[in-house]
C-alpha cells in the first residue's frame, strides 16, 4: 500500500499548444490581456488541447478561434513543462505559416510581428521562454 502526504498533491496537468507563426524573419507574439492569468506577459498564441484532438488539430482550431486566421502547422519546435500556481503547463510549440486571413485581436491585449533577433526584448510567459531561446539561438543572426 502506498501512502502520500495530502499536502503534496500533484498539480493539475494542462496540455497546451503554441503557434510560432513565422513570416520571413519575424514571428507573431501575443500579449496576454488583463482578464487572463499571467496578464501582460507575451506568449505564442494557442491554447488547450481538447479530448480526442491531436496537438496539430488543437493549434489550427485555437488560431481560428483566437486570431481568426488559418495556419499550416509544421514541425514541432519545443515542449516545455512549467509549474505555475494554477497547475503544471505542458506547452508544445510548432512552427506555423499563415494560409488565410490576417491575425486579429480577439482575446489578447496586443499582437505584433517581432524580428527573431528581438524576441528577448519582450517579457515572455515562463513556459514560452525555452522556445524563444531556441528560435533566437537557431535563427536569430
Amino acid at each position: 500500500m502506498t501512502s502520500y502526504d495530502s499536502s503534496s498533491q500533484t498539480k493539475k496537468r494542462i496540455n497546451v499548444v503554441g503557434a510560432v507563426l513565422v513570416d520571413g524573419d519575424t514571428v507573431l507574439a501575443a500579449q496576454r490581456g488583463a482578464a487572463m492569468s499571467l496578464s501582460g506577459l507575451w506568449e505564442f498564441p494557442g491554447g488547450k488541447i481538447e479530448p480526442n484532438e491531436t496537438p496539430q488539430q488543437a493549434l489550427r482550431r485555437e488560431l481560428e478561434e483566437e486570431l481568426l486566421c488559418t495556419a499550416e502547422v509544421g514541425d514541432h519546435l519545443e515542449t516545455t513543462e512549467y509549474e505555475y500556481d494554477f497547475g503544471l503547463v505542458i506547452l508544445s510549440t510548432y512552427i506555423c505559416r499563415l494560409v488565410e486571413g490576417t491575425p486579429e485581436l480577439t482575446e489578447h491585449a496586443e499582437i505584433r510581428w517581432v524580428p527573431v533577433s528581438e524576441l528577448h526584448s519582450l517579457d515572455w510567459a515562463p513556459a514560452d521562454i525555452p522556445a524563444v531561446d531556441r528560435l533566437v539561438r537557431e535563427h536569430g543572426q
